[in-house]
């Protein structure tokens, strides 16, 4: 028989002993943003942040989303979930950003040589068919308990849509539309911001939607490390049986789920 087991635990313990100053930073880098965002959120009085999530809603969608984004928002106050819900916007919108901020330029990289493409298919596929909670085992081996685990198994299970997506809209860019871009003397720089993110930005921007709905996908997986939030309040329904509970919890992620989706949809849409 064969066992890889042993062999990838002492990589991790390796990892561990080795680059725990580099964990520590990290930890202290996501921790920072994360607190930041959910601060910028909880600062404002609720109905402050209500008001402008739904006049973005407003600007962005029709006035069914807007009228769905301000009595959504109100349900989650008024069922005593607000603090929740904004720690877990915090988290998703913070691990969102991070995987799009990695996974953007990889798409780019992958487009531009098919080779790394080649060789990146593969580690996509592991990343998005490995089940979630195996990512918590070296993310609590490395940051601990609390949020940055959640944060850095959300970006492992959220990064591939992006990577996939950038990929796909540089290369649908017509070849004809290169070339000629190419013939009046434009550098790959040019080349790149100036015809093919823009031609591909509608691509781009259902990756960054895909993203943030795989990010919110893992709010409970991550309330089992203490990463709180919505998923500690579903988490607790199931563990104590509180079937209200543990529903209050799940309509306050749909809530939100369909409010992040149609806002995100929009600006590709838009775009088209």
């Amino acid at each position: 028989m064969i066992h890889i087991g042993p062999y990838i635990e002492e990589l991790i313990n390796w990892l561990t002993n080795n680059f725990g100053a580099l964990f520590s930073i990290i930890k202290l880098i996501v921790i920072s943003v994360v607190d930041s965002v959910e601060w910028i959120f909880m600062f404002p009085p609720f109905y402050v942040v209500i008001l402008l999530i739904t006049f973005l809603a407003w600007k962005r969608t029709g006035l069914g989303v807007t009228i769905l984004t301000l009595a959504g928002l109100t349900l989650i106050w008024a069922m005593g979930y607000w603090a929740q819900t904004m720690a877990t916007l915090a988290l998703i919108l913070s691990s969102a950003f991070i995987a799009l901020v990695i996974g953007i330029p990889m798409g780019i990289w992958a487009a531009k040589k098919p080779l790394v493409g080649k060789l990146m298919r593969p580690v996509l596929d592991l990343m998005q068919t490995m089940p979630a909670f195996v990512y918590l085992i070296p993310a609590v081996l490395f940051f601990g308990l609390g949020k940055v685990p959640g944060a850095f198994a959300t970006i492992i299970f959220a990064m591939p849509p992006a990577v996939r997506l950038t990929t796909l809209g540089i290369s649908q860019v017509p070849k004809d539309i290169v070339e000629a871009t190419r013939s009046f003397g434009a550098t790959s720089r040019q080349l790149l911001f100036k015809v093919e993110l823009p031609l591909a930005l509608p691509t781009i921007l259902a990756g960054v939607n895909q993203t943030i709905m795989m990010a919110l996908s893992m709010v409970v997986i991550s309330a089992m490390i203490a990463a709180g939030g919505l998923g500690e309040v579903v988490l607790k329904g199931i563990t104590q049986l509180k079937i209200g509970l543990g529903f209050e919890g799940g309509i306050a992620v749909v809530i939100l789920a369909v409010i992040l989706d149609r806002i995100t949809q929009s600006f590709g849409m838009k775009k088209r």
